[in-house]
């Protein structure tokens, strides 16, 4: 993979090249695609979507809207440390008219949108929609559906969904959001279909990142940035964009620190006992005599999650440099900070965060809400939409087509893009919209 490709400004339906020595300085192409987020009722949803706690009354427990602001921002710092060594090493992309906020503008874009897909109540709201599917009533729709299509919804995934969302087409807005390539190629963590499953331990082969209806145009981006193709016997899979290590990196400083924060801030971690890992993490950098000074327990907090941030930047920016010839050639397999200096530390900050607060006894029995919620919407709908496709609606139906949204009140041909729709649809819900529609449903 070269650099000039990875950085491609092209757009849905571009028949003439966009080049960066043309692009207007006040407003460059990758910071409209941040715009172009920002503005969309996509990401607004996210405001009321779940990040640790589904359906906290608390005002300083993170959603994950303000999650993806938090990942964006430290995305941005470690897209410009990168970018700067990478236009050292290569001068010729300063003459293309590269510089170091094209780095930091991409990789800024493609983690404030990295969520954006998710459904409501965390992500046991993905294991709710494929559980409908695998083990309650969902499971009659399999033999109708190829593997692939079934694996699609049976792993619903929101990364893939979260693909779908930006570039999905709509009425008078081919291509939806018209993302740059660059950005989308930083986006996709997991460039694959959902079949085979877990084909190698590599990091991108983790999960998906494609539905099927998504392929065709998946392929176009993945070829104008010049992926690596490691699909075989028809199946479509790619090396990762590199970029899409720093957007990952990001996600995992901001999941390992912050959520570890709301964890103390919600009392379920001690203290004491959470400030001597964060310390631990940060020994290095700490001033001694500045954190003694300090007398209350949340400057305390903000003072050891800001070193941590900066130093876990540090160090994913330093893991990217000395192995972005490897990233290059595709032969990169670990996030970067799984191997990193601090995983240990790392680790441990996520094996508490793990027992005191994912499984937590408040966020279990909300999580078990959640399964019951998205279980009936998806019971509701795919049975409305299915029979106006089949001529057979009863008048509770139509009544409760009413409900969704008139893009989706047309039925699509295939049974696979009907499923999709509502399950996206399920998806777009907030945690509290989810729950009102729910229970109006249930009277």
């Amino acid at each position: 993979m070269n650099w000039s490709q990875l950085l491609s400004l092209k757009r849905f339906g571009d028949v003439e090249p966009r080049l960066r020595k043309n692009q207007n300085e006040t407003r460059l192409g990758f910071e409209v695609d941040y715009d172009r987020i920002i503005f969309s009722d996509s990401f607004r949803s996210l405001q009321d979507k779940t990040q640790v706690v589904p359906l906290s009354k608390t005002d300083f427990v993170h959603t994950r809207l303000t999650h993806s602001l938090e990942v964006s921002v430290v995305a941005r710092s470690l897209g410009r440390i990168v970018g700067e060594k990478i236009l050292e090493k290569y001068p010729e992309l300063s003459a293309e008219g590269y510089g170091i906020n094209d780095f930091g503008a991409i990789v800024a874009c493609a983690a404030l949108a990295h969520d954006i897909g998710n459904p409501p109540f965390g992500h046991s709201g993905e294991k709710a929609i494929g559980e409908y599917f695998k083990n309650r009533e969902g499971k009659k729709y399999k033999a109708q559906l190829s593997a692939k299509e079934w694996q699609d919804i049976v792993d619903f995934e929101g990364n893939a969904n979260g693909f779908r969302i930006l570039n999905e087409s709509k009425q008078g807005m081919d291509g939806g959001n018209r993302l740059s390539y660059a950005t989308l190629g930083a986006f996709i963590k997991y460039p694959k279909e959902s079949l085979p499953k877990k084909p190698t331990n590599n990091i991108e082969d983790k999960k998906y990142g494609i539905f099927q209806s998504d392929v065709p145009f998946f392929k176009d981006v993945a070829e104008e940035l010049g992926l690596i193709s490691t699909g075989t016997n028809g199946n479509v899979s790619y090396k990762r964009h590199p970029l899409a290590y720093l957007v990952e990196a990001a996600d995992d400083i901001c999941y390992t620190i912050i959520d570890f924060e709301d964890g103390i801030n919600l009392g379920l971690i001690d203290e004491e006992f959470a400030l001597e890992y964060l310390i631990k993490l940060v020994k290095n950098t700490i001033d001694s005599k500045k954190y003694h000074q300090l007398e209350f327990k949340k400057d305390r907090l903000s003072y050891l999650r800001a070193l941590a941030i900066g130093t876990l930047i540090n160090e994913a920016a330093v893991m990217f440099l000395s192995n972005e010839d490897l990233i290059l050639e595709g032969k990169y397999p670990h996030a970067l900070l799984d191997k990193c200096n601090y995983e240990a530390q790392i680790n441990d900050i996520i094996k508490i965060s793990v027992e005191k607060i994912y499984k937590s006894r408040e966020v279990v029995e909300k999580e078990l809400v959640g399964y019951s919620v998205i279980a009936t919407l998806l019971d509701v709908f795919l049975t409305a939409i299915n029979r106006k496709y089949e001529n057979t609606l009863t008048n509770y139906d139509k009544l409760v087509l009413n409900l969704l949204p008139e893009s989706l009140q047309k039925p699509k041909d295939s049974l696979y893009l009907r499923i999709l729709s509502i399950c996206g649809y399920v998806a777009s819900l907030t945690d509290g919209s989810a729950l009102q529609l729910y229970k109006k449903l249930k009277g």
